[in-house]
């Protein structure tokens, strides 16, 4: 059966902005967590992993689905593509695949990313962004939710009923690479450019001061090397490593896959 995805109210005092967010606000909304709590939302959905870099299956079917739970969270009400342009519309979507399970295909961690207004010829290359954590609560007790969010939370209350998910506004860790992240992500996948461009050529390209790449340049962080990396490193979701060793690997490991391409 199903569980329910539930995103509490904010924390703060007035709410944060983006917590829960206007209904005409334009928005790029990032939802990821572990597999195993993601399959408890959608315990029906197929996954299809046996795929090459080359030819990916892109968005997994999880993807929309998921999307469309938080945007019924968000909003309080179903998705209107029909009616509302740009109402729901998926950019990007990243995997975490377990390198210890080589070669078999598995992923331990999942996040759709997805506009809601955002018009698709949009110049703007760098909306606004709520990134969305779900937490696994089950396996652990709540130790992890209860380390890392800015509220307690009793894994009764959840256990078996709904699956927690919570904005970056009510975590503890603040979320200052978000916007950068999640907008390089979307922008590599929209051009099909083998790099992600850092922070720093982001915030150029941005403010008008940097230019768009080959389909197939080196520059910037080889996107499927920051994947490989985060295999190498078992750093799925950012818990553990510096993100200046991580975009070191990633750099390494991307010039090898592009060498070779």
């Amino acid at each position: 059966m199903a569980l329910p995805l539930y995103i509490p109210p904010c924390i703060h005092t007035p709410a944060d902005k983006h917590h829960l967010p206007p209904p005409d606000q334009p928005l790029r909304i990032q939802i990821e967590g572990p597999l195993s709590a993601i399959q408890r939302l959608l315990p029906d959905t197929p996954w299809h992993l046996d795929w090459d870099f080359a030819n990916p299956t892109f968005p997994q079917p999880a993807g929309p689905a998921l999307a469309k739970l938080a945007y019924q969270q968000i909003y309080g009400r179903d998705v209107s593509t029909d009616i509302i342009p740009g109402d729901l519309v998926i950019r990007d979507e990243y995997l975490g695949w377990m390198r210890e399970k080589d070669p078999d295909r598995v992923i331990d961690y999942y996040g759709i990313t997805f506009d809601y207004l955002i018009p698709k010829d949009n110049p703007d290359p760098n909306p606004e962004v709520l990134q969305i954590n779900i937490i696994e609560i089950e396996d652990d007790g709540g130790e992890y939710a209860n380390r890392w969010l800015l509220f307690q939370a009793d894994a009764e209350e959840y256990r078996g009923k709904k699956v927690l998910a919570v904005p970056r506004c009510c975590q503890k860790r603040k979320g200052t690479q978000d916007r950068w992240r999640v907008n390089a992500c979307v922008h590599q996948r929209r051009g099909g450019y083998e790099g992600l461009l850092g922070a720093e050529e982001f915030r150029d390209l941005v403010n008008g001061g940097g230019e768009e790449r080959e389909g197939k340049g080196r520059e910037g962080i080889c996107c499927r090397g920051w994947v490989v990396a985060r295999r190498i490193m078992g750093n799925n979701d950012g818990r553990i490593y510096p993100k200046s060793v991580e975009v070191y690997l990633s750099r390494v490991v991307g010039l090898f896959l592009t060498l070779r391409i």
